[in-house]
């Protein structure tokens, strides 16, 4: 988290914080100028967004985290799935994996006719609420599943004949 300090300005409002001081420049919320009087009284927290942007830090403690359900089609069925929309595609394969019974590294997920990297964040692709992500087994790792479940022999060759 990056902290900057801010400058305190008031307009047609002096206030002194600290030391001796009289009842007059005590500001309550009812009076003018009390929200310039809020600001004044603590710093401004800044942080920065996944996207590279500087903002302002929300004061309440409970970050809203705004939660998109995304429908991912594969083959022969389709899921619907609710994950931050902040999150990366990596999380969203993770997520999968537990749906689908696919490790991570076997799925490839397209979004608008493109394959999109682990790192890549759903917001910043401009993934939204309620939109269709494809997904599909990687057909490198698929054909090396079939070639071990065949027993090591390539693909084609007929087996060996067993004479007795």
């Amino acid at each position: 988290m990056i902290k900057f300090r801010s400058k305190r300005f008031c307009r047609g409002m002096s206030f002194r914080f600290g030391g001796s001081g009289s009842s007059n420049n005590s500001v309550k919320g009812s009076e003018k100028g009390s929200n310039c009087a809020a600001a004044a009284i603590g710093e401004i927290k800044w942080e920065l967004r996944p996207g590279g942007m500087l903002v302002q830090k929300r004061e309440s403690g409970d970050s809203v985290v705004e939660m998109i359900t995304i429908r991912v089609s594969t083959v022969s069925q389709w899921h619907d799935i609710s994950v931050e929309a902040t999150s990366t595609f990596g999380e969203l394969k993770m997520v999968l994996s537990l749906v689908t019974g696919l490790e991570p590294r076997e799925q490839r997920i397209l979004f608008k006719g493109k394959e999109r990297d682990d790192c890549e964040y759903l917001h910043m692709v401009g993934v939204r609420d309620k939109d269709k992500v494809l997904l599909l087994e990687d057909p490198a790792i698929k054909e090396r599943k079939l070639h071990s479940l065949a027993g090591g022999q390539a693909i084609g060759t007929p087996c060996p004949t067993i004479r007795v």
